[in-house]
């Protein structure tokens, strides 16, 4: 990976040309592609393939995540392609790992998973509620309410109840790590939180060059 005159490693996010999409753009002198193919020493290509063909879970979760993408691309909604993709790999238990601040928008997820056929178990960031001055925080941060996130739980209970594929709805910025971490089951995200721009955070990114360009400074 080579760096520029600022020390700044260049590698795939700043790269335009999409060549490896197969565009017909030109690769990049540092294309990690090219890096990738050119260093004879480098398994990382043969062992990722290797998942893909060998692992019976992988090459499940790949070609159906493939497929769903093939069969549904521009015409289905995400939580209609989650539910396609809960079934082309047999999950038959769904989990909701839901913020209390979106539990209008879990249930009403739920009511779309559960009339397609799937089991629907849900747990919010807040169950059990824990103090946040419980886990070593400052008393102040009460004021925001008095109990924490509470992701491992969601992720303990979730396992628990054997779910076959977890749902992230909200979970903030870092509770939704330590519940990806902690989660037995696969998991996948259905909303992302952003208080601020409506959980849409790829406007902020729309608009570094006008409303948002103080995230460049």
């Amino acid at each position: 990976m080579k760096q520029d005159s600022n020390n700044i490693r260049r590698s795939c996010i700043d790269c335009a040309a999409g060549a490896c999409d197969g565009k017909s753009g030109t690769y990049p002198d540092f294309c990690l592609t090219c890096e990738l193919l050119s260093e004879e020493d480098n398994p990382l290509i043969a062992e990722t393939l290797d998942k893909y063909t060998s692992d019976p879970e992988d090459s499940l979760i790949a070609k159906a995540s493939a497929t769903v993408e093939y069969e549904h691309y521009c015409k289905a909604t995400r939580v209609e392609e989650i539910c396609a993709f809960a079934k082309k790999i047999g999950a038959k238990k769904l989990g909701v790992a839901t913020c209390v601040g979106l539990l209008k928008e879990a249930r009403v997820a739920a009511a779309i998973f559960r009339r397609r056929g799937f089991d629907v178990v849900g747990i919010t960031c807040k169950a059990g509620a824990v103090r946040k001055t419980d886990i070593g925080l400052d008393p102040e941060q009460e004021d925001l309410g008095p109990h924490i996130c509470n992701p491992i739980l969601q992720a303990e209970y979730l396992n628990k109840e054997k779910t076959d594929l977890n749902i992230v709805i909200g979970l903030c910025v870092g509770h939704d790590s330590l519940f990806y971490k902690y989660s037995d089951a696969l998991c996948t995200t259905l909303v992302t939180k952003d208080r601020v721009l409506g959980h849409n955070p790829v406007a902020a990114l729309y608009q570094t060059d006008s409303y948002y360009s103080r995230l460049l400074k």
